[in-house]
C-alpha cells in the first residue's frame, strides 16, 4: 500500500512565467521534494492565465481555478518533451485545464531506470499531493468551501493523470492513491517485445477509474484489448514513439477529457 503525505511545493521566486502568445502560460523551475528526491515540474495554463504554483486561501477567484488538472509524465528513459505528451497537453490547454509535467525523481538524477515500482509510486503520489495543496481548485474539497445540499462539501476540479509508455503503468498504478478522476494511458507497454506471455494488462484493469488507452499499430510493446481499458485508441502508421501524427494523439485525448468532464458535472 502507499502512504505518503505531500511534500512542500519549492518555487524559486526569481523565474517568471514563459509566455508564449495566443497558446499558453508556461511557469517553468517549479521543483517538489520526494523521498527519492527531487522532481522537476513545468507548469502549462491557456493563454492569458499564468499557472499558479502557490494557493492563497479559500478566497481564492474563481476566475484563476481551472477546469481540471492533467498531470503527465515520461516514459522510463525519455523526457516531458516527447511529442505525445506534448499534444496530451495542448488537449487539455485547449478545454481549459492545467497541465503539470513531471521529470522523476530518478531522470533528475541522470538515471535511465526508474528502479523499484514501490519507490516510484510512493514519489509520484507525493508529486501529486504536493501539486493538490497548490494549484488553486485542485484539492480533494472546492477551495470556496461550498457544499450541497445534504451538507457535503463539494470536491474540487477533477484530477486526471497520465504519462507515456512506463510513465502510462506509473499512472495506473497509482490512480487509486491520489483519486484520480481519469487516466490516459500513451504507448501502454503492454508486455515486453517479443514477450507477450508477460502481459501489464492487469495494471489497467486494476487503475479503479476511466482509463484512455492510445498505442500504435506498429507498437512492439503490444496493444492493449479493448476489454483491458474503458477506450481503446490505436492510431494506424504509429510506433510505440507516437510522434508521427501529434494531432491524431490531441483528439483522442480531447475527445476523451471532454467525456470525462462531461460526466464529472
Amino acid at each position: 500500500m502507499i502512504a505518503a503525505g505531500p511534500r512542500p511545493l519549492a518555487l524559486d521566486r526569481r523565474l517568471q512565467p514563459h509566455r508564449q502568445p495566443d497558446r499558453q502560460a508556461t511557469l517553468r523551475g517549479v521543483e517538489i521534494a520526494t523521498s527519492e528526491g527531487p522532481a522537476h515540474i513545468t507548469l502549462d495554463g491557456p493563454a492569458g492565465r499564468p499557472p499558479a504554483a502557490d494557493m492563497p486561501g479559500p478566497d481564492q477567484s474563481r476566475d484563476a481555478i481551472p477546469a481540471f488538472l492533467l498531470v503527465l509524465t515520461h516514459g522510463a528513459g525519455g523526457g516531458v518533451e516527447a511529442p505525445d505528451l506534448l499534444a496530451a497537453r495542448d488537449a487539455a490547454l485547449r478545454l481549459g485545464g492545467v497541465v503539470a509535467r513531471v521529470t522523476q525523481p530518478y531522470r533528475v538524477k541522470g538515471q535511465r531506470a526508474p528502479g523499484s515500482a514501490v519507490r516510484q509510486d510512493t514519489a509520484w503520489v507525493e508529486v501529486v499531493m504536493a501539486l493538490r495543496n497548490a494549484i488553486p481548485g485542485t484539492g480533494r474539497h472546492d477551495p470556496a468551501g461550498r457544499r450541497d445540499p445534504a451538507g457535503a462539501q463539494v470536491p474540487g476540479i477533477p484530477l486526471i493523470q497520465g504519462g507515456r509508455s512506463n510513465g502510462a503503468r506509473v499512472a495506473c498504478r497509482t490512480a487509486r492513491a491520489v483519486e484520480a478522476r481519469a487516466v490516459v494511458a500513451l504507448a501502454f507497454p503492454l508486455h515486453p517485445p517479443g514477450r507477450p506471455e508477460r502481459s501489464r494488462a492487469a495494471e489497467l484493469r486494476a487503475a479503479g477509474t476511466a482509463v484512455l488507452v492510445v498505442n500504435g499499430d506498429r507498437d512492439p510493446f503490444g496493444i492493449p484489448d479493448r476489454a483491458d481499458a474503458t477506450r481503446v485508441v490505436v492510431l494506424a502508421g504509429e510506433s510505440h514513439a507516437l510522434s508521427r501524427s501529434p494531432e491524431a494523439v490531441a483528439d483522442a485525448v480531447g475527445s476523451w477529457l471532454r467525456d470525462v468532464l462531461s460526466a464529472a458535472r
